[in-house]
This record gives structure tokens, sequence and C-alpha cells, in this order.
């Protein structure tokens, strides 16, 4: 029970400060109805609820089974074994990650339900399924980090020249959703666990990268499904933005889909464990039912997450979006991005498992204060960086991504393989519910309301920018603790 006190005590923290923006902007400069404001309080309250039992659940259940998957594939001698395991648990958990549910029904509706939302998640999780099976014969094979990233982001780059630039940002937002509370939690246990039983002096470094990988993954299935179905075809027209009237009213009737959906969703990898128990992990009872018991907590947790962003938060923070952007002062808008992207990634579940991991794997080497500290800043810049990108026709997505990229891919060649793989996965973990949710819901409102905008092509791409700024704050961390080790070195001589 503490464990759990723990973790309210922790997310109410997380969450509170981009609460509290809301009600000051509420207040001021951007006020909402009172029935949505009222039902965005409502499901903050449900939101911490829901995230704190999801989050001790994932620990108990999805943490636990990923460790025993990941020391089961390195095991392993087949290398058509490896890949088959790690792309069926790529995709099955990528499957039940709330983050994408939400981004799919955020493409629908701005395409007008050209393209269906379940296409989406089945295209998105086939291409995690691959890079996280290409993940562990990364690991198994002792490839270098920057070798496998130069060359995936190599590819990337070549699909992407022939890709709409609507699609670019959406593959991009696509790869940042995928590494949410669900997801994270359970690859990086899984790359923790093949790491464990390598039995090298890289099995510390080996511990993160597998979240990086994995999230590469959509970006190349998205791009590829745009190519093959034609842009052209899976284009509709915007859906007319209508905010959800009502205050019990839409949270009991997204509670009920939402029961169902977060079912289907969790199903599968729960089977997939009751089946591997019993042909190969054949746990003790107790230790088998402690799992159990924490996938019913993530399911709980998962229903009241999902309520809460859904009923809650989405509606007030387009709506709040539109208004700021539409006032007459052109500095309020980036300069709140600014804020808004230092304070949400602190109400990222995902960033405490990573931020956590790193503390642990390297004996407090690398406090879990400093990458939270530096993911802040790096995801405040990324914000604003939207913004700018919404307000400024001019300023095209890949003129940001392609040189940040290349910025992060040239400075993995000369950072500490340890913070290569931290920096790529930060990228995924910043990218998380409340970025796919509130920031996307907020420039999805300024997309609609600035003239020289376009929804779809500019009320995307937010998730992209918080999933490539972070990886070069980290590249320039590790910069500085290698700095800082030589010196240590010198001074030791």
């Amino acid at each position: 029970m503490k464990v759990l006190l723990d973790k309210f005590k922790e997310v109410s923290f997380s969450v509170l400060p981009i609460t509290l923006i809301v009600v000051v902007l509420n207040f001021t400069v951007a006020p909402v109805e009172t029935d949505l404001f009222l039902r965005f309080l409502l499901g903050a309250f449900i939101i911490i609820i829901g995230l704190a039992v999801f989050l001790w659940g994932a620990e108990i259940g999805i943490s636990a089974i990923g460790s025993l998957m990941g020391e089961y594939v390195a095991k392993s001698r087949s290398i058509k074994k490896v890949f088959i395991i790690g792309f069926v648990l790529g995709f099955l958990i990528t499957v039940a990650e709330p983050d994408l549910l939400i981004l799919a029904n955020q493409v629908s509706s701005a395409m007008g339900g050209a393209i269906a939302p379940n296409l989406i998640v089945g295209v998105v999780s086939v291409g995690v399924g691959v890079l996280v099976a290409a993940g562990f014969l990364r690991i198994l094979f002792n490839v270098k980090f920057s070798r496998a990233f130069a060359v995936i982001y190599g590819i990337i780059f070549l699909i992407f020249a022939f890709v709409s630039e609507e699609f670019q940002a959406i593959a991009f937002d696509a790869s940042g959703a995928t590494t949410g509370a669900m997801t994270t939690p359970f690859i990086l246990a899984m790359g923790l666990g093949v790491s464990k039983l390598k039995g090298s002096n890289a099995g510390e470094e080996d511990s993160f990268g597998l979240v990086g990988m994995a999230s590469a993954g959509p970006i190349l299935a998205v791009m590829i499904m745009s190519l093959v179905f034609g842009a052209d075809k899976i284009q509709g027209t915007a859906e007319i933005f209508e905010p959800t009237r009502g205050i019990f009213g839409p949270l009991v009737e997204i509670l009920g889909s939402t029961f169902l959906e977060s079912l289907v969703a969790l199903l599968p990898i729960t089977l997939l464990f009751i089946v591997f128990n019993f042909v190969v992990f054949k746990l003790r009872k107790r230790e088998f039912l402690r799992i159990m018991i924490g996938m019913i907590y993530t399911y709980l947790g998962l229903v009241l997450f999902l309520t809460g962003v859904n009923a809650g938060f989405l509606d007030v923070a387009r709506l709040i979006g539109a208004k700021v952007a539409g006032l007459d002062n052109a500095l309020i808008f980036p300069l709140l991005g600014l804020v808004i992207g230092m304070v949400v990634v602190l109400a990222e579940p995902a960033v405490y498992v990573l931020s956590n991991q790193v503390e642990e794997v390297t004996t407090g080497y690398i406090p879990r204060k400093l990458i939270l500290a530096t993911l802040s800043i790096g995801v405040s810049l990324a914000v604003f960086l939207s913004t700018l990108r919404i307000t400024i026709p001019e300023l095209k997505i890949w003129m940001i991504l392609v040189p940040g990229f290349i910025i992060a891919i040239i400075l993995s060649f000369f950072v500490p393989p340890l913070f290569v793989g931290i920096a790529f996965d930060s990228g995924g973990v910043a990218s998380g519910p409340m970025t796919a949710t509130f920031v996307l819901a907020f420039t999805q409102g300024a997309a609609d309301m600035i003239p020289t905008a376009d929804v779809l092509r500019d009320g995307f791409g937010v998730i992209a920018m918080v999933a490539m700024v972070p990886i070069i704050a980290i590249m320039i961390l590790g910069l500085l603790f290698k700095f800082k080790t030589k010196k240590e070195g010198v001074e030791n001589v």
C-alpha cells in the first residue's frame, strides 16, 4: 500500500503543474465554458488516480513480464527464434499502448475518417515489432548504437523525401506515441533482461537503446503505408471540431467504451504470458498470481487514465490552443508553449521509469534529477519550436527534423555508448501520454485558428519535435560527462 501511496504523490506532483496552468489560463486570457472546465478538473483527478494505479500495476505486472521475456530471449541461440519473439512482443505491447490509441483517433478525425484508427494502430504495431526484433539482434551481436541508428535513420530520410508533408509529421508523431506508459516499462525491462544475461562489459550500455530502436519502427511503417496506399487517397477533409458538452454524461459514455477497448488491448500480452509461463517460465504460484494481480491493476488504471484524458483534457486543450493563438499578442502562444513543454514532461510516467533505471543501472553516477532537468529543457524547446512552425508557414517540419536527427547521429559517434542508448530512449519516453493528448490537442487547436496553418499539416508534428530534441539534449549531457571524466582522470594522474 505504501508503494501505491508513493505513486499517488509522484503522479499528483506531475499532473498538478499542467492543471494549474490551465486554471490560470481559464481565469485570464483563455476562458472556457464552465461545464468543460469542471470536466477538465474532474478528468485531471481521474488521471491522477488512473496513472498511479496503472504505474503500480505496470511495475508489478508489465515490467516483470518484460524482464522474463528478455531473459528468455537472451538464452536463445536461434536468430529466427529471437526475431519472431521480438516481433510478437513488440507488436502485442504496442497494440495496448494508450498513447497510440489516442493518436490514431486524432489522426483519423483530422482526416475525416479517410483512414481507420485500427489500421493506424496495426501498421504502427508492425513497425515496432520489426524494430524490437532488430534491437534484440543488435544487443546479441554487439552492434554499436551509433552504427545501428545511423543506418536506420539513413533509410528513414531516404524514404522521407518521397512522403507528403502531412505524413512526415504523422509518421514521427506515431514514433513518439508508441513509447508511452505501457510500452516503455515493458521494453526497458526486456532490454535489461537481455543485457543481464549477456555476461559482457557492455551489459550496462545495452540496458538502454531498445526503446530508441522500437520508436524508429513506426516512422518507417507509416511512411511506407502512405506510399503504398497513396497519400492523396487517404487524406480526407478534417472534421469540424465541436467540444462535447456536459460534465458527467461524456465521462460515463467514454468510461463504458474504454472498458472494452482496454480489455482488448491488454488481453493478447496477458494470454501470451500465461502460455509462456505454462511452457517455459513455470513460476511459483505466488509469483504468478502477483504478476496477474499487477495486470488487473494495469487494466483498471488504463481504463481510468484513458477516461480522464478523453473526457477531460482533449476538448479543453484544443479550445485553449485556439483561444491563445487567436490573441492579438503573437508572443503569448510560443511563450506558453515554452512553459507547457517545461512542465508537461514531468507528468510523463515513462520518464520516471527511465530516469529511475538510469540511476539504478549506473549506481547513482547519473542522477535521475539531472536526467529530468535535461529532458525538461529539451521538451520545452521542442514545444516552442512546434509553435513557431505553426505560426510561420515557411518553416517546414523537415527543416527542423532532418538537421536535428543528423546532429544526433553525428554526436552519437563522440558520446559514450551508454548515453547514446539513454538519449534515443529519452526521445521516446518524453513523448508520452501527456504530449500525445494535451500538447497535441493544444497545437491542433492553434492550427485550426491561425489562417495560414492547416490542422492536418501543422497540427501534427509536436510529438515528433518532443521525440527529437531530448535526444540532442541527452547527447550534450553525455559530452559534458565525457569531458568531466577526462578532467578527473588528468587530475588523478
